[in-house]
């Protein structure tokens, strides 16, 4: 009988030997904590649909922060949830100095300075009575101009309240630059923007919707990008570096696993992925239900958004992963 001479098992015999040689690790100074602040909170709110994410306070929100600039993470994404009461057609509480956003950038700033990167999420969808990315036209369309103004405005706010980092994430054409003129003509020329360049208008976004308390009438499949299309997301991800992104980033995750891979063959910018809700949600379920092992899927699903070229991934799992790494 005839045995091979080249045995691909000899690299796989130990843990020790697997290590050795393992082509992909994941680190957590790549991965990116997603934080919600809610206004008027006294104690942190559990997320239903997220089992083990909450709503913050100001308080919780801190100790949160600590906790994971501790554990080694990377990045902090805040997204502000505010009140019913303060929330109007045209988002204006996501621009206010003192609006649950920008106060929770300058406590974040004031908890952990510059040992971590502080981001805020500029859109403001969360902020308008309707829960669109932007202001409404008198048909019901989303404005893209009329909103590029309110992104602007946004930027310096956040830039103002000490984020490192902005995240336009409302897809309207042309936001990267005008965020970037907007943060440079106010002196903010070090706040880098972290473009959501390709953000899929599919279905995975539920439990965030709570997370965030969404009042979305319709859809966004108007300015979101339509999940069959490859092309459209490589060309705007060619506009948003043109027009100044620092970093660009792929919403959802594992479903676009191949959309990651082409961008990072593409472009010389970082690359970053968002793992988000829906994706988080399908393995706690299955894990709690006792269907996976929970830790190893985590891990497997994360190595696999990095495989594909994401060097950046933000994870509601980031802390908890951290502290497995360590």
């Amino acid at each position: 009988m005839s045995f091979p001479d080249i045995r691909p098992r000899r690299l796989r015999r130990t843990p020790a030997i697997r290590r050795l040689v393992e082509e992909t690790r994941i680190a957590p100074s790549e991965l990116v904590l997603p934080l919600f602040l809610k206004e008027g909170l006294t104690e942190p709110k559990p997320i239903s649909s997220l089992p083990g994410v909450v709503q913050h306070t100001r308080e919780s929100l801190r100790k949160a922060a600590h906790d994971a600039v501790s554990a080694g993470v990377g990045g902090l994404m805040l997204f502000g949830v505010p009140e019913n009461g303060n929330k109007d057609e045209t988002g204006s509480a996501g621009l206010d100095p003192d609006g649950i956003l920008n106060v929770g950038l300058r406590d974040l700033k004031a908890e952990v300075g510059d040992a971590t990167v502080i981001m805020g999420d500029l859109c403001i969808d969360e902020f308008t009575s309707h829960g669109h990315c932007g202001v409404l036209a008198a048909d019901g369309s989303v404005d893209n101009d009329a909103t590029l103004d309110i992104y602007a405005e946004m930027a310096v706010a956040q830039a103002s309240a000490g984020a490192h980092m902005v995240g336009p994430s409302g897809m309207m054409d042309g936001q990267v630059g005008v965020v970037r003129r907007a943060l440079d003509e106010a002196g903010y020329q070090d706040v880098s923007i972290l473009a959501y360049s390709v953000k899929y208008a599919g279905a995975f976004y539920g439990p965030f919707r709570e997370a965030v308390e969404s009042t979305l009438k319709g859809d966004r499949r108007q300015y979101q990008q339509d999940p069959p299309n490859l092309r459209d997301a490589l060309r705007e991800v060619d506009l948003d570096v043109a027009e100044g992104a620092d970093i660009v980033m792929v919403k959802p995750a594992l479903p676009y696993l191949d959309v990651i891979a082409a961008i990072r063959e593409r472009v010389t910018v970082p690359v970053a992925a968002y793992q988000v809700s829906g994706e988080y949600a399908m393995v706690e379920a299955a894990a709690a239900n006792g269907w996976i092992d929970r830790e190893r899927v985590i891990l497997e699903s994360l190595t696999s958004i990095k495989r594909a070229g994401a060097q950046i991934t933000l994870t509601y799992w980031a802390a908890e992963v951290a502290e497995l790494l360590a």
